[in-house]
């Protein structure tokens, strides 16, 4: 300090631990406001938190602050135990850095805020000290500038007219007084009642938006803007404004207003910036700008870096316990908790609460508000509540006057802060809310493009199946863990059924379990058709209930356990299922059709982008869940229809090996047009058929259904071969635009004692049967002969063979013929070829080999339906 001499003087050490910034904030503070010296408060608690921070934190040792009062100014000494850490000195060249460095920023904030500071070295310590300068004004005025030549002096006019307007609580005038009548016009009664907002031109600044109507509500306000004199002009005006209330309490606003060119009547001379110990500039050559200087340069280029920075940065200017930052959701009616410092910000952040007034309503949001004790009117910050703390002061963030977000600090102790702090915050958050609200456009312009990409990856993976629990799957697949930390997916078969719990999944596979147990014993929620997500407390107060009675149990309290879970699944799904809960319509063709559940973990909460998106997810998941649900029911009544156009079981011939292999192409939503008979016409006969209708779908199933029918009442009926095939014939066109052409190779079978069997054939434009011997000569078995369906005149005969022991015959539809690869073609030379190869094998044996080639002969899955007809007369037995 060299001869200055020392009028007071104040010491105190503070352990290493995280605590000890904040008293040590506090001691600089009160210590410097017990002297007298409030308008250095602000800079000298900024420094010393810096200073203290890096002593406890980075250098871990004790922290020695050391206050010294002199006639020349304030100066702070911090010094730790940890003498060999290097400090870069002044005037040596140093790069300081920005003020994200660890061992940096606190040395940047010296060089920007202080007149004089330095770095001290003793054999044990190391201190860093810093010098604030008095004001240069006489004791006693609040502010003076200096002795100025006439000639520098502001022009005005002979006589000053300092308007004085009383605005009462309500925002009219109360009161006008004379000299506002003769800068403006109007006498008293003509503006009397009035409100003053009908006489302004209020300007507005880009990234400010305090209007007019909050300047009167602040406790002081100054700045400049016109009034609409009587003539219609308007007269530019200075003005300072003060709330003040009378006896009773009611509150009015008094305004001081002069002419523009008069301000330097009522302006506050600004402090002028700050400089190095050289006299220089802080910043080389330039003034130091008001962003930099609260939020530090560089500025953090993401959002959540500079709502981080900024929260702490309030923190520390206002001496706080915690601070916290809210931005405004797209449509400005809630807040959004985005960063805090000193609360639970796990707990806290995305909770939303609403801006309008109102219970449990952040009413204080759209204008500066201080709370002395957060006791006498609870719920005013819905934030705080269960925190702790008592006094709080909150100021809004806009931009062109919108509400894009609210700043607030907050302390333990009651009565912290008055209006002046209110002020200062709020110069600060109109300094940062143009950065906060670009920074913010710019993330939520990143969300909504990975918003799109995901909403494309999700339609199309929806888009890929039409399989209902592979669509519950991929819903819960695609939420968890990106959208939420668990899902239920709840599904209503039809509008007279309740909801029923179809699918859970949470990130962790362990809670899976414990997860369907807890939703299972709870009532689903209501199938609501209103759009949107809607709050569902049931799940969490349900696990929270359990775990309450586990833990009663396990202290031996309670009565016989409910639950069959141990205490650990307990309490760990009440901690998965304890955060915010919410529940999505899943609405398909105007109908409710399930519920998708959303969930968070203990405390937290989901931001409104992924609720908007998780909207946007359920409605394409309900489309193609419902889409499955068709598709599954098309495909049952298909496979029963199916099924009922083929033989119930399997056919049986006494001396015969028969076997039947059938195939139906596609994924079984269409039913197929080939079909195959056995039956017993009368004793010791048999009739067969194998056919193929042209096309498929409920046409092509209603000729198949009468032919087979049709074929079983005309055999046994005694009709022969040809007989049959023409009325069924003429049965078929009788169906008019219905009617298909088919093709049937219809058969009669006798088997004879001797072994042999006798089969009378008619081959109706089907591919021709073949005769498989025991030499390995394969032959067709019958002659080819017009298909039905087509003409009215069909003259049909039959055709008679004799199948001795060890003979097969062969039937086939065409999609076994006609099975291709490329330009190949399996054909009816192939499958003669195949046949030929099969000598001394059984029925079953022989059919499997023919579908094992055909399966073989290409790559890709089959187009047709393919039917196989394989009867053997068997070898008698060698004794």
């Amino acid at each position: 300090m060299g001869s200055a001499v020392i009028t007071a003087r104040a010491a105190a050490t503070f352990d290493p631990v995280g605590r000890s910034v904040a008293t040590a904030r506090a001691f600089v503070r009160d210590t410097l406001q017990g002297w007298g010296h409030s308008e250095l408060v602000d800079d000298a608690v900024v420094l010393t938190s810096e200073l203290v921070t890096n002593a406890v934190v980075h250098a871990g040792t004790q922290a020695d602050v050391l206050c010294l009062r002199t006639v020349e100014g304030i100066r702070v000494e911090v010094g730790d135990r940890y003498p060999e850490r290097e400090v870069p000195l002044q005037g040596t060249g140093f790069n300081l850095g920005g003020p994200d460095r660890e061992g940096g920023r606190g040395l940047l904030l010296c060089a920007a805020l202080a007149s004089k500071w330095g770095v001290e070295y003793t054999p044990t310590q190391k201190h860093v000290w810093f010098q604030l300068d008095l004001p240069q004004r006489p004791v006693g005025t609040r502010v003076a500038g200096p002795v100025l030549p006439d000639q520098l002096l502001p022009v005005a006019d002979g006589r000053i007219r300092v308007a004085v307007v009383q605005i009462d609580r309500s925002g009219a005038i109360a009161s006008w007084n004379e000299d506002a009548q003769d800068l403006f016009g109007y006498a008293p009664e003509q503006v009397t009642g009035k409100p003053l907002t009908d006489l302004t031109a209020w300007p507005q600044t880009p990234g400010i938006g305090t209007g007019i109507a909050e300047a009167l509500q602040m406790s002081r306000w100054e700045g400049s803007y016109g009034i609409r004199g009587e003539d219609g002009r308007v007269v530019p005006v200075y003005a300072s404004h003060l709330r003040v209330r009378d006896n009773e309490g009611e509150p009015s606003t008094i305004c001081l207003l002069v002419r523009e060119v008069e301000r330097a009547v009522l302006q506050t001379p600004q402090r002028p910036p700050s400089t190095d110990p050289t006299g220089g500039s802080v910043t080389e050559g330039r003034a130091t700008d008001p962003f930099e200087v609260f939020i530090g340069s560089p500025a953090p280029d993401d959002l959540d870096g500079l709502l981080q920075r900024t929260v702490e940065r309030a923190r520390d200017m206002l001496d706080a316990d915690s601070a916290f930052l809210l931005l405004a959701t797209d449509d400005e009616t809630e807040l959004e908790v985005r960063a805090t410092t000193g609360l639970p910000s796990a707990r806290q952040r995305f909770a939303r609460v609403p801006v309008e007034a109102g219970t449990g309503r952040y009413g204080s949001a759209r204008m500066p508000a201080v709370h002395e004790d957060l006791v006498a009117v609870p719920g005013a910050v819905p934030l705080l509540n269960g925190t702790g703390m008592r006094s709080v002061v909150t100021v809004p963030l806009k931009v062109e006057g919108r509400l894009t977000g609210s700043l607030g600090v907050a302390a333990e102790a009651p009565n912290r802060y008055t209006n002046e702090e209110a002020l200062r915050l709020q110069f600060a958050a109109d300094r940062i809310a143009l950065a906060v609200e670009s920074a913010r456009l710019g993330e939520l312009e990143r969300l909504r493009r990975g918003s799109l990409s995901f909403l494309v990856e999700a339609s199309d993976l929806l888009a890929g199946t039409l399989d209902r629990d592979q669509t519950l799957a991929l819903m819960a697949q695609m939420t968890v863990p990106t959208l939420a930390t668990w899902c239920a997916v709840y599904t209503i078969a039809d509008q007279a059924s309740d909801p029923y719990l179809s699918y859970v999944l949470h990130e962790d596979e362990e809670r899976i379990d414990g997860l369907k147990a807890l939703l299972s014993r709870i009532s689903p929620p209501d199938p609501v058709p209103t759009p949107g997500a809607r709050i569902w407390n049931a799940p969490g107060e349900a696990a929270h209930q359990a775990a309450l009675r586990t833990s009663m149990r396990s202290l031996g309290l309670g009565s016989t356990p409910h639950l069959g879970s141990g205490i650990g699944t307990t309490l760990a799904t009440a901690a998965a299922v304890g955060g915010e809960t919410v529940v999505l319509p899943l609405v398909a063709r105007n109908r409710v059709i399930g519920m998708l559940t959303l969930g968070k973990p203990t405390d937290d909460h989901f931001r409104q982008e992924i609720l908007e998106l998780a909207e946007d997810l359920s409605r394409r998941a309900a489309l193609a869940l419902d889409n499955a649900r068709l598709y599954s029911e098309r495909m049952a009544i298909s496979q029963s229809l199916q099924r009922s156009l083929l033989p119930p079981e399997r056919p049986h011939v006494p001396g015969m090996e028969v076997e039947v292999i059938y195939r139906a192409a596609g994924e079984g939503n269409e039913v197929g047009g080939d079909f195959y008979d056995i039956f017993p016409i009368r004793d010791g006969a048999y009739g067969f058929a194998i056919g193929d209708v042209c096309g498929t779908g409920p046409q092509a199933a209603a000729v198949t259904g009468l032919a087979r029918h049709a074929l079983r009442l005309l055999a046994r009926e005694g009709f022969g071969g040809p007989a049959v095939l023409e009325r069924l014939n003429a049965a078929i066109l009788d169906e008019g635009e219905r009617s298909r052409f088919l093709t049937l190779l219809y058969g009669e079978l006798w088997p004879q004692e001797d072994g042999s069997s006798i089969l009378k054939l008619v081959c109706a434009g089907h591919p021709l049967p073949l005769r498989l011997r025991q030499d390995g000569t394969v032959t067709p078995a019958a002659e080819p002969q017009p298909l039905l369906g087509v003409m009215e005149d069909l003259e049909l005969y039959e055709e008679t063979l004799t199948l001795y022991p060890g003979d097969v015959l062969l039937c086939v539809t065409d999609g076994i013929t006609e099975r291709r690869e490329g330009t190949r073609m399996l054909g009816d030379d192939g499958l003669a070829e195949v046949l030929a190869g099969c000598t001394g094998l059984t029925a079953g044996a022989i059919a499997a080999r023919v579908l094992r080639t055909v399966e073989r002969f290409a790559a890709e899955p089959a187009s047709d339906d393919m039917a196989i007809l394989a009867m053997r007369v068997p070898e008698p037995l060698k004794n």
